[in-house]
């Protein structure tokens, strides 16, 4: 069994090495990459589904259907718990786009939850790509309201001393940039981790239950039993992280949705 510990151990920086971006063409700067491809895959998915739910619900005041539902569902629950929720009176206005954002995360997440598939939002070139669409969006909403000049003098508070002021406004202007870089990286970091801890776990049943399978003995035999718990563990954290693709989902549109709302405001 110790042998089987120390084989997993060997095998870990492969095992992490596969889930770093790999180009298909070209290179990992300027290319076409995996995880580029897994996540075109899923946008094609969406949009697949997307349209036929479209075709489901003209003429008719009900979806009817699994799949339509569950995007009924979907699109409500973006109008009802995200978009009224943060947004108030002006929710209709952006919930083209969070509803957009909302779908390609989750879209983006689920896809690698597929045996061998990978997560197109497992990279951080695509997770930085959506949340610089969530930036720009919610900095151009932030100007449409209050004009180019207007929403930059916004970010430092009224009525306070100019060196305050100033300062204030240079911690502003570096956390309304370092929301792109939260987006991004919580993203990733949630599904990167989560798809390496289910990685190991599957590395894991594959070594232990190898030596039972080239030879009947108790040791052998010992070591395979082990593969169980590995794999109860595996399924349960595969459980986990369908929810969590969901949640992430969630957040980066609520977050995005919070933005939009600060950008908005009038004390902002």
């Amino acid at each position: 069994m110790g042998e089987a510990f120390q084989q997993v151990s060997d095998s870990m920086g492969e095992l992490v090495g596969s889930f770093y971006p790999a180009a298909v063409y070209g290179n990992t700067t300027v290319g076409l990459t995996v995880y580029v491809c897994w996540f075109s895959l899923a946008m094609l998915i969406m949009v697949a589904i997307l349209l036929a739910y479209k075709r489901n619900i003209e003429g008719r005041l009900v979806p009817h259907g699994t799949v339509a539902n569950a995007v009924d569902y979907g699109m409500e629950f973006i109008a009802n718990d995200i978009c009224k929720g943060v947004l108030g009176d002006t929710w209709k206005e952006h919930f083209p786009f969070l509803a957009t954002i909302f779908f390609v995360v989750l879209f983006g997440n689920y896809i690698g939850m597929l045996p061998t598939w990978k997560a197109g939002t497992g990279s951080t070139g695509i997770t930085g790509a959506i949340a610089l669409a969530s930036f720009v969006y919610f900095i151009y909403v932030g100007m449409k309201k209050k004009g180019v000049i207007g929403y930059i003098k916004s970010l430092a508070p009224a009525g306070v001393m100019k060196p305050i002021a100033v300062l204030v406004w240079f911690i502003e202007l570096f956390s309304t940039f370092l929301r792109l870089i939260t987006l991004a990286v919580r993203l990733f970091c949630n599904m990167f981790a989560g798809h390496v801890v289910m990685g190991v776990f599957a590395l894991m049943i594959s070594i232990f239950v190898t030596p039972a399978l080239q030879a009947f003995t108790i040791s052998n035999m010992m070591t395979g039993a082990m593969s169980i718990l590995w794999l109860v563990l595996l399924l349960i954290i595969y459980a986990v992280e369908l929810l969590v693709c969901f949640i992430q989902a969630y957040v980066f549109t609520l977050l995005s949705a919070v933005y939009v709302q600060l950008a908005e405001s009038e004390g902002h």
